[in-house]
């Protein structure tokens, strides 16, 4: 009678992978980062910090909640501007869908190009999505409102993508 262990059978390595969402809490530093406006141009945290700066994360061009949160912030452009805001729209499209986006409904500010999803990690903007039934990793809908020192002092969790100016201001 053999005792020891039985080595012809499989063996089953399974990998516990934990997901750590960082989450920006009020009076936290702007998270740094790097990615590129429709323009082409890089823009790092650094460039912000000196303006009181409203930083609107989005899950795709064109869509119909994106369309009518870009819209209202546009329509509302002025109001931001009196109250010295600096607007910036980021998403994982790309800066050729940027440009199209911008274009078609006239957008004044900024878009953001972040496929890496690097920036959208580091603001706590990408996570797990449940969409149709199915869980999924994407773009979660976020405000972030910095001050002149880049210094958070409003987060906006739940989106009213139709009335979103008047949430932030």
């Amino acid at each position: 009678m053999n005792i020891g262990a039985d080595f012809s059978a499989p063996i089953f390595c399974f990998t516990v992978l934990s997901l750590y969402h960082i989450m920006l809490q009020i009076s936290d530093k702007m998270p740094a980062f790097s990615v590129v406006d429709e323009q082409g141009n890089t823009v790092t945290e650094k460039d912000l910090i000196g303006n009181k700066v409203v930083i609107y994360f989005y899950p795709k061009d064109s869509t119909p909640g994106c369309t009518s949160e870009a819209c209202n912030l546009r329509d509302n452009y002025h109001r931001f501007l009196a109250e010295g805001y600096k607007v910036y729209g980021v998403s994982r499209d790309s800066v050729a869908s940027h440009v199209r986006f911008k274009e078609k409904y006239d957008l004044p500010f900024p878009l953001l190009s972040d496929p890496s999803t690097g920036m959208l990690q580091a603001f706590g903007a990408w996570g797990e999505k449940k969409m149709y039934g199915k869980t999924t990793m994407g773009t979660l809908r976020k405000t972030f409102v910095f001050d002149e020192q880049g210094i958070l002092v409003r987060i906006i969790d739940k989106v009213d993508t139709k009335n979103h100016a008047a949430q932030v201001l």
